[in-house]
């Protein structure tokens, strides 16, 4: 246009990004793209297009929110991180806020825990149900974060940020297992009453029960549920009655439809009912592990199923029939590390750990982990230390609990790793070891379970209320809950 200079438009240009909010009464000056960076669909995004178009720019918009947690929610939206002002709340207050501008996913970045390392990590929190706080079982959610908790006969839900989202009181005095299988859905047994039990936790209504059945034997009665695992498309159960005869089971989540993967007389340690079943979908295959004690110590089975062809595609008893290197050493506690494709096992006399790759298993397995620090080795537990003990694969780490001891077996890169055609190799050296937790931390019970959900550990204790929730340190100035 004839007459304008040039050099107007462009100094102008920047004061058109700007917009002046009034929250609360207090006033905030920042920029549209910073508001924007919030996402399309968030609120403040909408308000800053409304603000352009049809408003004067002169006048603040005004937003009747509190000041001070949205000055923190704007700083996050700058730096994609929140600033140390924002210890003066708590996160369910931070999230009520983010939720209401429409910036959850940013608000739950910067709140999250740092990717999970043993070797730094230490007790953040303790999660307590208000009633029957003493946990039965629990299922930590990798995906989510989420945990579901058994205590009493009822069912907690907490989520990614550990607050509680709801319970339901099931119809159970005692629930003994328990494992999410959907969005909202979860497959619960009791060692009190028969069949496998899956309540909507939205409604809190029982959807359905399966029970084991089988017309032509008559021992087949009121069989109760031992372990439960689950893939996108199935549900697992391990069975037993009490003549012991057991199965697994495998279900179908859409029509609730039952097939027999395998039947056990019970009558031996080679044949009773799993305890632990596990689910690998890289390689399809179900495992189940039974372990039991006695004055003669340990002897269980681990077991490899197709659930497709119902078929044992390998399987090892222990005690063998002494063709196992270690001999007499009958596992206390295994493990499958899913990812890895790796099992894992505990010698219930010498208390060392060995692996073995589900894709080369053989007659004898089995691979020893060699403790290199002198001072570790000399700590071992040994036969003494190996009464109590409880393994967990979580994102390439393997979690030992021995009696109340909490430590770590992390995967060591380079030197101790063997690589061929990329392909990793497990040897001697693969995993390094160190303690998670301090004296005082050992010294609260006896761990009776350890399960990684999101970037969190989750451990209980026999006879101690609650589940503990372990995290590695955030060195970012990051609000953690209270």
């Amino acid at each position: 246009m004839e007459g304008e200079n040039p050099h107007d438009a462009t100094e102008t240009q920047p004061s058109s990004d700007r917009i002046k909010l009034n929250v609360g009464g207090k006033l905030f000056e920042t920029t549209t793209s910073t508001l924007r960076s919030g996402g399309p669909d968030s609120l403040l995004s909408l308000l800053s297009n409304r603000s352009l178009h049809h408003h004067d720019p002169s006048q603040p918009v005004f937003i009747d929110r509190d000041p001070e947690i949205f000055s923190a929610l704007l700083s996050l939206l700058r730096s994609n991180r929140l600033p140390s002002t924002a210890k003066r709340f708590s996160n369910q207050e931070l999230i009520d806020e983010a939720s209401y501008y429409g910036i959850e996913s940013q608000l739950k970045s910067a709140l999250a825990p740092s990717p999970l390392t043993g070797i730094d990590a230490s007790l953040f929190t303790t999660i307590r149900p208000s009633s029957d706080a003493t946990v039965s079982d629990f299922n930590a959610i990798d995906s989510d974060g989420s945990v579901w908790v058994a205590h009493g006969g009822q069912i907690s839900v907490y989520d990614w940020n550990l607050t509680h989202s709801g319970t339901v009181r099931t119809h159970l005095d005692y629930i003994s297992t328990i494992r999410r299988i959907g969005p909202g859905v979860a497959a619960v047994g009791s060692e009190t009453l028969a069949g496998l039990h899956v309540y909507n936790t939205a409604s809190g209504y029982r959807s359905c029960c399966v029970d084991w059945a089988d017309p032509t034997d008559p021992r087949i009665y009121k069989a109760r549920v031992n372990a439960i695992a689950d893939s996108d498309n199935s549900v697992f159960a391990s069975f037993d009655c009490r003549h012991k005869e057991n199965c697994v089971l495998m279900i179908d989540k859409n029509k609730w439809t039952t097939l027999e993967v395998a039947r056990q007389s019970g009558s031996s340690s080679k044949s009773m009912v799993a305890g632990k079943l596990k689910y690998v979908p890289k390689a399809g295959v179900l495992v189940g592990v039974s372990v039991t004690s006695g004055a003669f110590g340990y002897s269980g089975y681990i077991r490899l199923w197709d659930p497709r062809s119902k078929e044992v595609v390998w399987e090892t008893n222990e005690p063998g029939s002494g063709r196992s290197s270690r001999f007499g050493d009958s596992f206390a506690d295994v493990d499958v590390d899913v990812d890895e494709l790796t099992l894992v096992k505990l010698g219930s006399k010498s208390g060392d750990l060995a692996v073995a790759d589900l894709r080369k298993l053989s007659e004898d397995p089995w691979i020893y982990l060699e403790e290199k620090n002198p001072r570790m080795r000399m700590m071992t537990g040994g036969a003494s230390n190996v009464g109590n003990c409880v393994i967990n694969c979580y994102r390439k780490q393997l979690f030992v609990g021995r009696e109340g001891e909490l430590e770590v077996w992390s995967t060591v890169e380079g030197d101790g790793d063997q690589n061929v055609g990329g392909e990793r190799i497990l040897c001697e050296g693969s995993y390094r070891r160190n303690y998670v937790d301090k004296v005082e931390d050992s010294e609260r019970g006896v761990i009776k379970k350890i399960e990684g959900g999101g970037d969190r550990l989750f451990v209980i204790r026999e006879g101690v209320e609650g589940i503990e929730a372990w995290q590695s340190s955030r060195f970012s100035g990051v609000v953690s809950s209270s």
